[in-house]
């Protein structure tokens, strides 16, 4: 029987690196990935609304280096950098506030060049739609369509599952456009969870975008050799 496997991390080491970046023995491994996670969420919480594409962290024993991608950058960064600052200043209380306290905060924030195919913001603007009340099979069309129109993306795949449109059983829906390849290692897929909170209940959105094979160009090389 088949197996259901995370798309990124069935591509660790080949096509993807750790989100999570550092090394640590004993006592430190557990205080790391107990900041870590923290942070994580406390971010991911901090920023919504905010087109978050991905968060990174890197450490060393004297830096913590928090890499945050959105579409918006200068929604983030504000004017002459005061909201990047304020976001670092954060940071540095709630790592201290938890006793999790490094040395040196260092923030970068990287800009996503064509969200549509990120699998994190296409999620996002999902759950944006879903939670103003727009009818969920328009916003699966329209958000499928969007995807699609970027010259980057091949395939893409929306799920939603709960009470939609009102109904008092929970079920799901998608819809797919294109390719979605799931079992190849080369193929380039992203894929991203998030959830639409409703006065019914929560609705789970889940999103694939296929970006074509990694080692395309490399094949089509050999042939023509």
């Amino acid at each position: 029987m088949s197996k259901v496997v995370h798309p990124y991390a069935h591509r660790l080491g080949i096509l993807r690196d750790w989100r999570h970046r550092w090394f640590a023995r004993g006592e430190k491994y557990q205080a790391y990935l107990k900041a870590d996670i923290l942070l994580r969420e406390y971010l991911l919480k901090e920023l919504r609304g905010m087109y978050i594409g991905g968060l990174e962290i890197e450490r060393n024993e004297k830096t913590l280096r928090v890499i945050v991608k959105t579409s918006r950058p200068g929604v983030i960064i504000g004017r002459s950098g005061e909201g990047s600052q304020k976001l670092r200043t954060k940071i540095v209380n709630f790592l201290h506030k938890h006793n999790l306290a490094t040395p040196e905060v260092k923030l970068d924030i990287e800009e996503i060049r064509s969200p549509e195919s990120n699998a994190a913001i296409v999620a996002y603007m999902v759950v944006e739609s879903l939670e103003k009340r727009l009818p969920f099979r328009r916003v699966l069309k329209q958000t499928v369509e969007k995807a699609m129109a970027n010259r980057d993306v091949k395939g893409v795949r929306v799920a939603v599952s709960g009470m939609l449109g009102g109904g008092s059983m929970s079920r799901r829906e998608e819809l797919k456009k294109g390719r979605i390849p799931l079992q190849s290692f080369r193929s380039d897929i992203d894929f991203a969870r998030d959830r639409a909170n409703l006065p019914l209940g929560v609705i789970g959105v889940k999103v694939w975008i296929y970006r074509g094979e990694v080692f395309a160009e490399k094949s089509k090389d050999r042939k023509d050799a």
